[in-house]
């Protein structure tokens, strides 16, 4: 079966196509600026053919349309037809408590992510225009729902609930919700396989850092407790979200600056984080390349990114009373090895250790990192959501034809 999976933002769509009899990724692109007269349209064979194409994509359903073009393309596709494409499995960002795993999309499922657009405003309107789009272009293909909230549908209500008058769950479902689900349930499935121990039999802390940065308790393969909340500004500091803080502060900053509720979300959400404190920049390679040259709020910015971090994973070890495994992922997950490094360093009260030979060099294979005598194991693995998008849309599909 031949899966497509999408990813779609507000002016964005990212994509990746695969084989799921190999699970062998046969296309990838980006296509940005949907909606602007000089949209970027990539195209990717891996090995092979390359395309950016600078071009007017006034709409989702024009640029899901250029897409399925370079797919089938007599030169460089990789289909001959549109109809060898047997579903399409959607990333959808929020999912309230209403979906617990991933579902085949239909009427019902449409009306569901429209009310559920308050949750995530910013996110869901672009996941439901991308389904829309996908149906357009591909009618009658199977469309598959895929939750970044689901893998955290587990969390015991102690761990989600926030400690507020219990009429803002029960009239808002204002709680805890979690993100990054895709990301943190492959990572940790991966780490079993490769420890050669059955998931269920173990207590992992998996740290997907990227922009974008959240953390999670998973206990027996399912997830217990996780950093991000109702939104996913809670919890760590990130490329431009502020993470925890003191919702005191807000009302005063709010006062004190004569800020709107739009302004105070655009300074939490978009001009917080590592670029607030630094003042340089959200990427954090920058941050650490600028720390190295002797800057102080760059120094400032990486310590406190990696104290927030060792703090929630010292947490996590306390939810769970203990652990058996620390994982890395996402883009600064995987490739910062001095943030693993600083870390690791400061867990040596659990008993963690790391062989820096292993996790200073750079790349891009599932590796252990820590050291021979270490209490947990630490582990760098990449992560793959599409893969695990993929997966579901393929199992949900042929589970139709039994």
């Amino acid at each position: 079966m031949k899966v497509l999976v999408l990813n779609c933002g507000s002016s964005s769509l990212k994509y990746q196509f695969l084989n799921m009899e190999t699970e062998q990724v046969l296309a990838t692109g980006l296509i940005q600026r949907i909606g602007m007269e000089d949209a970027i349209f990539e195209y990717k064979v891996p090995g092979g053919k390359e395309i950016k194409d600078v071009t007017p994509i006034l709409d989702h359903t024009t640029a899901t349309k250029k897409m399925l073009a370079a797919l089938v393309h007599k030169e460089y596709g990789v289909v001959a037809d549109p109809s060898e494409i047997k579903a399409v499995g959607h990333r959808v960002v929020h999912g309230g408590e209403a979906f617990t795993g991933s579902v085949l999309i239909n009427d019902e499922v449409k009306n569901t992510l429209r009310v559920l657009i308050d949750l995530a405003p910013l996110h869901n309107p672009a996941n439901l225009t991308g389904i829309l789009a996908a149906e357009a272009a591909l009618p009658g293909t199977p469309q598959v729902g895929v939750f970044d909230t689901a893998f955290h549908q587990t969390m015991p209500r102690k761990a989600f609930l926030y400690a507020l008058p219990y009429a803002m769950y029960k009239r808002h479902k204002v709680r805890r919700y979690g993100f990054h689900g895709t990301s943190h349930k492959y990572v940790s499935e991966r780490v079993a396989a490769c420890m050669g121990k059955p998931l269920s039999e173990l207590k992992v802390i998996t740290a997907h850092m990227g922009n974008g940065c959240s953390i999670c308790a998973i206990d027996g393969g399912k997830s217990v407790d996780t950093s991000m909340g109702f939104t996913p500004l809670e919890g760590l500091i990130m490329g431009t979200r502020s993470g925890d803080i003191d919702p005191g502060a807000l009302f005063y900053i709010m006062s004190r600056e004569d800020l709107t509720v739009q302004e105070l979300n655009s300074m939490l959400n978009k001009h917080s984080g590592m670029r607030g404190i630094s003042g340089i920049s959200s990427d954090s390679r920058q941050i650490e390349e600028e720390m190295e040259k002797g800057d102080e709020r760059a120094k400032e910015t990486f310590d406190m990114f990696e104290y927030r971090l060792r703090k929630y994973i010292g947490s996590y070890i306390a939810a769970m009373n203990g652990c058996d495994a620390i994982v890395f992922t996402g883009g600064i997950g995987e490739n910062s090895d001095l943030l693993r490094s600083s870390v690791c360093n400061n867990l040596r009260y659990f008993g963690v250790t790391i062989d820096e030979s292993i996790n200073k060099p750079r790349s891009k294979k599932e590796r252990k990192i820590s050291g021979a005598d270490s209490k947990i194991d630490v582990w760098v693995i990449p992560t793959n959501e599409e893969l695990v998008i993929a997966r579901d849309t393929r199992d949900l599909v042929e589970s139709l034809k039994k």
